[in-house]
């Protein structure tokens, strides 16, 4: 009689708990993916790329995006069962340097998805954990647990500039004393579980669309955040231009204001002009993204 090996047995034949597991992991990596999705379709989301047109970049459009979200569909179930399985940083850091390579080897060498495979890696990592201590299934505490299972390793990353030295966040951290996605990592994504969620959700219990939520949340997040991105590209006062023009679009109402498209198409027309790109703005909208999804689907 042939036996078939373990590893080799379809998910029906695992063990229950097993099984579940498996496919815990997977509803998470499928909900990351969704994120990184929703936030590409966003529009108008200034300076960035969307379906509709490739904003301040030259070098990527919707379709180089779409490549490298497929290139990342193992990344996030794998990263999840890593974390359920208490993975040190050192370990995620392997799975996610392990991914920008696919995700650079699809785009032809471009950076489309750098931060969000940090930040929903980590995230994913956090959620898998609290599946596997059956602990925070409504994903309200991923912060807390990134903070505390691997905060103080990212810390010591960044202190040590051990992380992607060469990286456009590494230059800004040297010239303006930016702790970017790492320090945010590190502190549980305060402009996530403060800025980020609050805003979608406040926007979405209003009037019940997911994408004119997704742009207030982007511009909440966009007002608040010192984006490297926006200090690569435009120095100080790149950023700071950034920051007044979202606070401006949010006191006239934001997406809940008259004629807010037009406004925010307005806003994205001048950040081409200045080549603008809030990238680090766009990365902590989908990490909102997927925690709401989360939350929702109590994963």
């Amino acid at each position: 009689m042939n036996s078939v090996p373990a590893t080799a047995r379809p998910a029906d034949d695992l063990s229950p708990d097993l099984g579940r597991c498996l496919a815990d992991d997977r509803r998470i990596g499928l909900l990351a993916l969704r994120a990184l999705h929703e936030e590409l379709v966003c529009y108008p989301k200034p300076g960035l790329v969307s379906r509709l047109d490739a904003g301040s970049h030259s070098d990527m459009d919707a379709a180089t995006f779409l490549r490298s979200i497929c290139a990342l569909r193992n990344y996030f179930p794998a990263i999840a069962a890593a974390g359920a399985a208490h993975a040190s940083l050192t370990h995620l850091r392997m799975l996610g340097m392990e991914a920008e390579q696919r995700m650079l080897r699809a785009t032809g060498g471009v950076n489309t998805h750098r931060g969000a495979i940090f930040n929903l890696g980590l995230l994913a990592a956090a959620a898998g954990w609290q599946r596997a201590n059956a602990h925070g299934r409504t994903g309200q505490s991923l912060g807390e647990t990134v903070r505390r299972q691997w905060g103080e390793a990212i810390a010591w990353c960044a202190a040590a500039n051990h992380d992607a030295p060469l990286s456009h966040g590494a230059c800004v951290a040297q010239r303006y004393g930016s702790g970017g996605a790492r320090a945010e990592a590190a502190a549980g994504f305060p402009f996530v579980f403060e800025i980020g969620l609050p805003a979608f959700r406040l926007s979405l219990a209003r009037h019940g669309d997911r994408g004119r939520a997704a742009v207030q949340c982007f511009f909440s997040l966009m007002a608040h955040l010192p984006d490297t991105n926006l200090l690569y590209r435009g120095g100080l006062q790149g950023l700071a231009r950034a920051q007044a023009a979202a606070h401006e679009f949010l006191r006239h109402g934001g997406a809940e204001g008259g004629e807010w498209q037009a406004r925010a198409r307005a806003i994205h027309h001048e950040f081409i002009v200045c080549r603008l790109s809030p990238g680090g703005s766009a990365d902590l909208l989908a990490a909102t993204l997927f925690v709401h999804a989360l939350q929702r689907e109590h994963v």
